[in-house]
């Protein structure tokens, strides 16, 4: 292993310390609300909250925005929410004290940064697409489906990475 390589691993987080207090955190999550992990529910609070503010006549009439909207409950008063804000933060902060806080794109030397930011644009687009299709986005479905051993969970992490390994193959070039 090279300098460079040893150098970089110290910067980020043991893989399996990682594995092992994501399990944690699931586990406490399952104890206190009595469902597991999920970002997509952030998704959809924000989204209604937005449309609410700028079009309260569509969302109040609008079949699915309604069902989130009551003068007793705020959209954005949601524990998801709140969970988001924290990954987001938490990211923030394991950036900064690991000194990875820079403005660049990491990207393969045969792309450029504005295709790499289109692309993942476009994969983000597309993964926000099929969270709604699926009801919950990966960590929701798979992740809390399989600590609940669920077969619907099991099914559909052997279905995401199983996709995601043959469309790898086509868009590698975009990476490496």
């Amino acid at each position: 292993m090279n300098k460079a390589t040893t150098e970089r691993s110290k910067r980020y987080l043991n893989p399996y310390f990682g594995g092992v207090m994501l399990g944690l955190v699931l586990l406490l999550t399952f104890y206190i609300t009595g469902r597991g992990l999920g970002a997509s529910g952030a998704a959809k609070s924000t989204v209604v909250a937005a449309v609410n503010k700028v079009a309260p006549k569509h969302a109040s009439e609008s079949a699915y925005y309604s069902l989130f909207i009551s003068d007793e409950k705020h959209p954005m008063n949601n524990w998801l929410v709140f969970q988001v804000m924290g990954v987001l933060a938490g990211a923030f902060l394991s950036g900064a004290l690991a000194g990875r806080l820079k403005p660049t794109v990491e990207h393969s030397p045969k792309i450029t940064s504005r295709t790499r930011l289109i692309m993942a644009g476009f994969g983000g687009l597309l993964f926000g697409i099929g969270s709604q299709l699926g009801r919950g986005c990966t960590s929701g479905a798979a992740l809390s489906g399989m600590a609940s051993m669920a077969t619907a969970g099991f099914l559909t992490t052997f279905a995401i990475f199983g996709t995601a390994y043959i469309f790898a193959y086509f868009f590698r070039k975009f990476w490496i």
